[in-house]
């Protein structure tokens, strides 16, 4: 049995807006190496990683690592620490923040995927941003790497940048 045309007009519509998606659907491959630092006092750090526009404003936060975990949301006390991320975007925040907040990670590379259909990605429109990583630990020091990326056709090649002390070499590719 054939089906009536209505129900293909109805179809090939649905075919239709399926392909006027998102402008971009990328994904945004990020590796950030947490360096094994030796020191007499170790604490994995406090890392908040964020998209920052090119006028230096903050377009949106993809993850922040903190002791999400401590008796009476003590980790919370300490986001500030990471002073340009909470100045920027952090203390607008509440947490834990659903798909971004995360418990601190061990020394080695840290290899995340953030989507292009969901998140702060979603809404981002074409154009050349920075990757921010900013850690910073307890009885340690504070650290904030750019990664310069175009996000959008032509993304190119993947971008790199290293930090000095709480941030090892970050790795930003558009897929």
């Amino acid at each position: 049995m054939k089906p009536s045309l209505p129900l293909l007009t109805f179809a090939g519509a649905a075919v239709g807006a399926l392909g006027a998606g998102p402008a971009l659907a990328a994904d945004l491959n990020v590796t950030v190496e947490v360096p094994r630092l030796t020191v007499a006092e170790y604490h994995k750090p406090y890392v908040a990683i964020w998209i920052e526009n090119p006028d230096a404003t903050a377009a949106g936060t993809l993850a922040v690592w903190y002791d999400a975990n401590s008796k009476e949301d003590k980790g919370v006390k300490w986001l500030k620490d990471m002073r340009q991320w909470w100045r920027k975007a952090g203390r607008t925040m509440s947490f834990p923040a659903d798909g971004i907040s995360g418990a601190t990670r061990a020394p080695g590379p840290q290899k995340l995927v953030f989507s292009g259909a969901k998140g702060p990605l979603k809404d981002l429109k074409p154009g050349q941003y920075n990757l921010v990583v900013e850690a910073a630990r307890e009885v340690g020091g504070q650290e904030a790497v750019r990664v310069p990326f175009v996000w959008g056709k032509g993304g190119g090649r993947p971008a790199t940048a290293k930090g000095t002390t709480e941030v090892g070499v970050i790795t930003v590719a558009v897929k």
